[in-house]
């Protein structure tokens, strides 16, 4: 299967193969094509340059890409896509001033969520789960990563866990599965919180791994649910089982969660809301990729990552999601894009280099997909008629999508 894009207007994130990140002011370069043509071939991108050099081929599909775009798939990072129900109850406390330890206190938050997904089969979780991850693909979503962290019991945790393998079985799209059994301590271990973590690492985490049911490992490092101590306790088991750690940390308070990530070899450290100089040095000549969630502070109305500071002092900077029910409801990455550049102050060209290049090494699949270059798979969006891609961030109520393709074959 062939199919050449022709007369693109501009063929955005062009790099060479065997680029792993953009940071610093790197961050601040696109590369780009105009006047470009695409060609994928079963489902690959084959070759690619300005329409002068097109070559005269024989393919299955021809599409006129005059006046539009075309760039990678967004590359979303840091979801929790699988859980039941939703939290829209909790919405109205937050209106009404409840704080978000204020609702976990009165039994909200992710404790509601584990008792929502405890009663819910398996197969139902699958259904509600694959209308959210198709609504995200039709966003221009190509790659994504997915927790657990709602079950907060060994069935639940694995429920979900095998719902995510059934999802990466039934699609095309790069999906990594992230074994976070560490959200919050259930109620049943309120008073054992050792218990519980000796619990997942001695019983659940060699079955997730024997399983090949996750490929990383995360826990919330935050006060009022996990230490730095307990963190690293997560992480050393995770290593020993071939499970590499992505955690949340820094978002409501910096306790030295950015340091443990880094000296454990962490792949990303995400959430980032409050960010000391010391995090930032800490980072600096690490090979951890910090991942900032502006959609989690639009709806929590709480600080966002300080991303123009980390690039200007050198760092490389990811864009995700967080989609969950009760933080981030969305899973929206042209929201995010749009949020990094009016918020966090990033350029459209640093917020398209975080959602794409950036946060396809997030997930370890900076060899597969995040830019336009040979031998990657053709997860490609294809815009809509603009002037130029600063009207991507620009437009940020709505997207400026007509087509995504997910190994060259069109989705929408």
């Amino acid at each position: 299967m062939r199919t050449l894009f022709k007369n693109i207007k501009e063929l955005l994130q062009v790099r060479e193969a065997g680029l792993d990140f953009v940071a610093g002011e790197a961050m601040n370069d696109l590369p780009t094509i105009q006047d470009a043509y695409l060609l994928v071939e079963d489902g690959l991108i084959k070759d690619f340059g300005t329409m002068t050099d097109c070559p005269k081929v024989e393919v299955d599909e021809v599409v006129d890409a005059t006046g539009k775009m075309i760039l990678p798939t967004w590359c979303d990072s840091h979801t929790h896509l699988v859980y039941a129900g939703n939290r829209e109850s909790e919405f109205v406390d937050k209106i009404k001033g409840l704080s978000y330890h204020e609702i976990a206190a009165k039994g909200g938050g992710i404790l509601n969520s584990a008792k929502k997904l405890q009663e819910t089969s398996e197969d139902d979780l699958y259904e509600q789960t694959k209308i959210r991850l198709d609504e995200i693909i039709a966003l221009g979503t190509g790659a994504v990563e997915i927790k657990s962290g709602y079950g907060l019991t060994e069935a639940s945790e694995l429920k979900m866990l095998r719902v995510i393998k059934r999802l990466k079985e039934n699609y095309k799209l790069p999906i990594k599965a992230t074994f976070l059994g560490a959200h919050a301590v259930p109620t049943e271990y309120k008073d054992d919180k050792a218990g519980y973590l000796n619990m997942l690492v001695e019983k659940l985490m060699p079955k997730i791994a024997e399983e090949s049911l996750a490929e990383f490992v995360d826990i919330f490092c935050e006060e009022g649910y996990f230490s730095v101590e307990d963190t690293e306790f997560i992480m050393e088991a995770g290593k020993k089982l071939g499970l590499i750690s992505k955690i949340h940390v820094n978002q409501f308070t910096s306790i030295g969660g950015v340091q443990a990530g880094v000296k454990h070899e962490a792949l990303s450290v995400d959430h980032l809301e409050e960010m000391k100089d010391e995090d930032i040095e800490a980072l600096k000549g690490s090979k951890t990729m910090p991942v900032a969630l502006p959609g989690c502070s639009f709806f929590l109305s709480i600080p966002y990552t300080p991303g123009r500071k980390m690039i200007d002092a050198g760092l490389p900077l990811a864009l995700a999601t967080d989609y969950n029910p009760g933080s981030s409801p969305s899973g929206n990455m042209n929201f995010a894009v749009s949020a990094a550049c009016i918020k966090m102050k990033l350029t459209p060209e640093e917020a398209i280099n975080a959602a794409t290049i950036n946060g396809a090494y997030a997930m370890g699949l900076q060899d597969t997909v995040g830019s336009i270059a040979v031998g990657k798979e053709a997860n490609l969006i294809l815009t809509k008629p603009i002037n130029s891609y600063n009207f991507i961030p620009y437009s940020f109520g709505e997207n400026q999508i007509e087509s995504v393709y997910i190994k060259g074959h069109s989705i929408i």
